[in-house]
């Protein structure tokens, strides 16, 4: 195939992978993408993620939660400029290990614009951020497991997603107190 010439554009395409298989299915294709010198057709993929964090046994751990479990995002030129699918492409793509096929199948649609947008600002907007696996809401009472106020209970009166914080008020020496800590430094008190 030669470098650039007849190729169409570079476009974003969904494919379907093995369940859980999405991170493997994703180096592996990076790893190939020079060794079988598809640098010119493969520019991108995308896992779109975000980092959740809970508190289990008093040890606080984080795992990565997948927006779209078993998907991948692969910016390619998967078609000539006379729009006839690139063979060659779409089956280094579709034979990568863990991947079960195109969205799409035998003739792949790209995803329109807009749709990768958004998928790119949901992963722009949870960049270095901290999700909390149980969500929390102003009012609710809270048990304070880590920190100062070990052992304290509260209500919470704020909430700011961006930084990973909440305000409880706690009574101390007969006063309520707003403390700032971090998601994973509460738990639910169950009613």
């Amino acid at each position: 195939m030669s470098a650039n010439k007849g190729i169409s554009e570079f476009r974003w395409y969904a494919v379907q992978t093995l369940s859980n298989q999405e991170g493997k299915a994703k180096r592996y294709l990076e790893k190939f993408i020079g060794i079988e010198k598809m640098g010119d057709f493969v520019r991108g993929v995308l896992m779109p993620s975000e980092t959740v964090t809970e508190v289990k046994n008093g040890r606080k751990s984080a795992k990565i939660r997948k927006f779209y479990p078993g998907y991948l995002f692969i910016e390619t030129r998967l078609y000539d400029d006379e729009s006839k699918l690139l063979q060659e492409v779409w089956a280094f793509i579709r034979n990568t290990q863990g991947i079960i096929g195109f969205v799409g199948g035998d003739s792949p649609a790209p995803l329109k614009p807009e749709e990768m947008d958004r998928i790119l600002n949901q992963v722009k907007g949870s960049e270095g951020k901290e999700v909390p696996k149980v969500q929390y809401e102003v009012g609710e009472v809270v048990k304070i497991i880590d920190g100062p106020f070990l052992n304290l209970t509260g209500n919470i009166e704020s909430i700011d997603l961006d930084k990973g914080k909440l305000k409880v008020s706690v009574s101390m020496f007969g006063r309520f107190t707003p403390v700032e800590l971090e998601f994973w430094q509460i738990e639910r008190v169950n009613s």
